[in-house]
């Protein structure tokens, strides 16, 4: 017999989310194989067992919280039972009650109750616990006599008479059930962590914004005349995200104190350049960084962020890929953002807001023309940065993009 773990995932995380299990009780395992996925703070880690043989037991179901080194799983010694147990028919795991996990459990019977001795998937466990379902009263279709989830939902919403007499937990969410007007999820543990740290930066911090706005009249005419040679040499497209990221870190080393953080009653002068980039994915917002942005030339940051945004829509992003950082930019504009205010990220003291690229009209010398215009934005914490340095940053951020040849000489 072998217990599968929660394995070490990094220093600042001591907890996690069960995602998704790969596995099931009964089926075969190899050695190093994925068994179960899960999600922390930060990234999704697929966790692998470390011996062969049969899933004997899984401890904790979809949705459970478990903490670095707990005990998730069981695998033992078995080679005969995956062959008559496939995936396709996961009710056959529990063929033979007496010889499974629940049933062993249930031996003693003076000490187990009714729930202990019925055999269900652990997510149907987990279920009738929120619901306060007793799983021995809940019926199943199921030839073995596996309770699934989809039987304890099916309780939940069973005819009234039997209903008046069950716990009131499951009263109190009836009604959004019953007539579809409200549907209750839990948040992700990624959402929850989202939504702590944004309130502990804005409970934490004298957060300011100021803006600016940039004719992105010359960096377009660039691209534009450019872009082919530069995809040809490099094999990547030739973004604004490699412009802009260029214009932060010389701003940045203009400006040091917006490349810090406070420690105490200490400010911390980073001489690295690590930029953040925001990337937008189904389960919430993160920023992988770009490293050494400034030892980077275009090609290399247009490369390295296209990497990073892959490896985050596809939820491949390592604890490595998401550490650090200095200083961020996020892209409002990619879904039509026309201005905002970023919300400063982790302990740095910046961020950069980009927007939506729109035609507008604008005064030229004594005359007005219809120009490429993008709101730019820079929230900075006002406690390290003061307002000259914060719109001297913005500033020259605006300036480099309106003249982009300044940045490639400088690159």
């Amino acid at each position: 017999m072998a217990e599968i773990r929660v394995p070490e995932l990094a220093e600042s995380i001591t907890e996690g989310t069960i995602a998704k299990w790969l596995k099931q009780p009964g089926e075969s395992v190899e050695k190093g194989e994925f068994i179960v996925e899960l999600e922390t703070d930060k990234v999704n880690v697929e966790v692998i067992s470390e011996e062969a043989g049969v899933i004997q037991e899984l401890l904790a179901g979809e949705g459970d919280t478990v903490e670095v080194g707990q005990v998730i799983a069981v695998v033992g010694e078995g080679a005969g039972a995956p062959a008559a147990q496939p995936t396709a028919s996961a009710p056959k795991t529990e063929e033979a009650p007496a010889s499974t996990p629940e049933a062993a459990t249930a031996q003693p019977a003076e000490e187990a109750s009714s729930t202990d001795r019925t055999i269900a998937s652990p997510a149907a466990r987990k279920l009738a616990r929120e619901k306060g379902i007793d799983l021995a009263a809940v019926s199943t279709v199921d030839p073995m006599g596996r309770v699934r989830v989809q039987d304890v939902e099916a309780h939940g919403t069973a005819p009234k008479a039997p209903a008046a007499q069950a716990a009131p937990a499951p009263k109190a969410t009836a009604p959004a059930v019953e007539d579809g007007r409200e549907t209750r999820e839990k948040m992700t543990r990624r959402r929850q962590t989202i939504a702590k740290r944004l309130l502990e930066v804005k409970q934490s911090t004298a957060m300011l914004t100021t803006f600016n706005e940039v004719d992105m009249t010359a960096v377009m005419e660039l691209r534009s005349r450019k872009k082919d040679e530069f995809f040809d040499k490099n094999d990547v497209r030739l973004g604004f995200m490699s412009f802009f990221t260029k214009a932060v870190v010389a701003a940045l080393k203009k400006y040091p104190y917006v490349n810090s953080e406070i420690d105490g009653d200490e400010i911390i002068l980073k001489h690295y350049f690590d930029v953040g980039i925001a990337v937008s994915t189904e389960g919430g917002l993160v920023v992988p960084i770009v490293r050494d942005a400034d030892r980077k030339n275009f090609a290399e940051i247009e490369a390295n962020i296209g990497e990073l945004a892959a490896k985050a829509r596809d939820n491949k992003l390592t604890l490595a890929d998401m550490s650090g950082g200095s200083f961020t930019i996020t892209n409002g504009g990619v879904f039509g953002s026309l201005l905002s205010t970023p919300i400063l990220n982790g302990t740095q003291v910046g961020i950069l807001g980009m927007h939506t690229i729109q035609k507008r009209p604008i005064a030229v010398g004594d005359k007005v023309e219809i120009r490429p215009m993008m709101y730019i934005a820079l929230s900075y914490d006002h406690r390290v940065i003061d307002g000259k340095d914060s719109v001297g940053f913005l500033k020259m951020v605006k300036e480099l993009i309106e003249n982009p040849e300044d940045l490639l000489l400088g690159s």
